[in-house]
């Protein structure tokens, strides 16, 4: 296995304390090859203009992050959510990024096969938008501890199942070994996936064991339990060969020099991916 930086790419969320124009300028000069552009980092920016940024700097724009949050109680939240949804995806077509990643939300005031089918419905909406756009949709199966509020959709059977249900060509799945790690049916359903060409993304850290934060104690690529170039190959046997992306929330690693961080993330990736 080549352990080079051709296709590491790096989420701006992973060194949050940078603004979008620090991140660009500092994964670059560090031989980074690509960026995935948190929606949050792009408020009172142009977006094309940061495009023209991350292009000139020479990163490819892998993904934007993150659409979805579909499922609401109310039909008027609903309709909401979707309007936001299309002003993402515009964003996204601005910026310059092929793909958008959806996480698909979940709502606890009602049933999981509620949420479900207002995911659907909402994907429904949006996949031919998406389309003319020419931006392809990653559904990210989330870790089951996530079911109340961020994601009805926690594994890659209910990913696999819902693109195959909706079977549309950009429509695919973001695979974070975060999230689908402990899955004892994952081969299964990465191979799945991968006869439909449906990996549209793969994305690394690693799961701290004991974890302080179910959300913001993620850790480095080799810190954690995860057996990630195990999974690696998996993803890459059923046909996917694309950027790896490294997305970290860490309020450890956040508080620390993010030029050292940003060190120790190439480290950790060429000798634990």
């Amino acid at each position: 296995m080549m352990f080079d930086t051709k296709r590491l790419t790096i989420h701006s969320i992973t060194t949050k304390p940078w603004s979008i124009e620090e991140a660009i300028d500092r994964y670059a000069a560090a031989g980074v090859s690509g960026i995935s552009v948190w929606r949050e980092t792009l408020e009172g920016r142009n977006a094309s203009q940061i495009g023209d940024r991350i292009r000139k700097a020479g990163l490819a724009t892998v993904a934007t992050v993150r659409g979805g949050f579909f499922p609401a109680p109310s039909e008027a939240e609903r309709r909401a959510r979707i309007d936001d949804n299309r002003a993402f995806l515009a964003l996204t077509a601005e910026l310059g990024s092929p793909l958008m990643v959806i996480v698909a939300g979940a709502h606890p005031g009602q049933s999981m096969a509620e949420s479900r089918l207002q995911i659907r419905k909402g994907l429904e909406t949006l996949l031919p938008l998406a389309e003319e756009a020419r931006v392809r949709l990653a559904l990210e199966p989330l870790h089951p501890m996530y079911a109340d509020t961020r994601s009805a959709i926690v594994s890659m059977e209910q990913a696999n199942d819902l693109c195959q249900e909706l079977d549309h060509p950009y429509l695919g799945i973001a695979v974070d070994v975060y999230h689908v790690w402990w899955d004892p049916h994952l081969s299964r359903e990465l191979r799945r996936a991968g006869e439909r060409n449906r990996i549209f993304a793969f994305h690394v850290c690693d799961w701290k064991s004991p974890t302080t934060d179910l959300l913001n104690d993620r850790g480095l690529m080799g810190e954690g339990c995860i057996d990630i170039p195990i999974i690696r190959r998996e993803v890459e046997n059923n046909g996917f060969h694309g950027f790896i992306e490294v997305e970290i929330f860490s309020n450890r690693y956040w508080s620390m020099d993010q030029n050292e961080y940003l060190r120790l993330i190439i480290k950790a990736y060429k000798e634990h991916v």
